[in-house]
């Protein structure tokens, strides 16, 4: 696993951006809103006071198209720290790791700040619906067994039911994942997109996070409903001390 270390500091701060669902054109609507006008408006106020670093969770393209990656990669040209990212159902794995190739993004899934570990896991699958298989839990397994330092994860999808109509598209067969987590104490919390809700909730002594959308909020009914409520995101502070802080952030519509 590609890991990147960050300058020694006593504190972290990580923007969380996840499904903005982005079109072919900057014009374009999604369930009512102009995905890429909602992204800009973000990185907008972030440039008066950029984080230490912004991770993308997944979903950046609504419509696979490679028109939808280019607008995402000359919107993120303006910003000046490193950008991680990872692959939601809605997105087309090549074109998006292709584009997304050259600085500010990075490639690296493993990141190192303020004394903790940042494990950015790949939840996607042949469905919309999250799937970590044998194979990526045996490599989650190395990376914990080598660094033994609080850790956080980060996916796409929930690997938990929130209750609402995302959840036919959860994470699969998470018992062996949930499994594997009660080995490593380290692993603190796990933080995800997909749902587009912002929650926090413990299972099994592990926070889990819920990540607002750029682009609309996902009403938590049984049916599926969107919100227009303007974009939101997560704001991170990891602590030397093992503590975090987090923020969920909104730009009024």
């Amino acid at each position: 696993m590609l890991s990147y270390h960050f300058p020694q500091q006593t504190r972290f701060r990580l923007v969380q951006l996840t499904d903005c669902h982005l079109l072919a054109r900057s014009d374009a609507l999604y369930q009512g809103v102009q995905p890429y006008q909602q992204l800009a408006a973000v990185l907008r106020q972030l440039a008066d006071n950029w984080p230490d670093a912004v991770l993308l969770t997944g979903d950046l393209s609504q419509d696979h198209s490679l028109a939808s990656y280019q607008l995402l990669n000359t919107l993120f040209q303006q910003v000046p720290v490193p950008v991680f990212w990872l692959p939601g159902n809605h997105d087309d794995g090549q074109p998006l790791g292709e584009l997304l190739a050259a600085p500010p993004f990075l490639p690296h899934k493993s990141l190192y700040a303020a004394g903790w570990q940042l494990v950015l896991l790949d939840s996607t699958g042949p469905t919309p619906a999250g799937y970590f298989p044998r194979e990526r839990r045996v490599e989650l397994a190395a990376q914990l067994d080598t660094h033994p330092a609080p850790c956080w994860l980060f996916a796409h999808h929930h690997p938990w039911p929130i209750g609402s109509s995302i959840d036919r598209h959860g994470w699969q067969d998470a018992a062996p994942f949930w499994q594997l987590l009660q080995q490593y104490p380290q692993v603190r919390g796990l933080a995800h997109g997909h749902c587009h809700h912002a929650y926090r909730r413990r299972r099994h002594g592990i926070e889990l996070v819920g990540c607002p959308a750029t682009s609309v909020q996902f009403q938590q009914t049984a049916d599926w409903q969107t919100d227009m409520q303007g974009p939101q995101w997560c704001e991170w502070y990891f602590h030397q001390d093992g503590t975090i802080q987090l923020d969920f952030k909104r730009i009024m519509s």
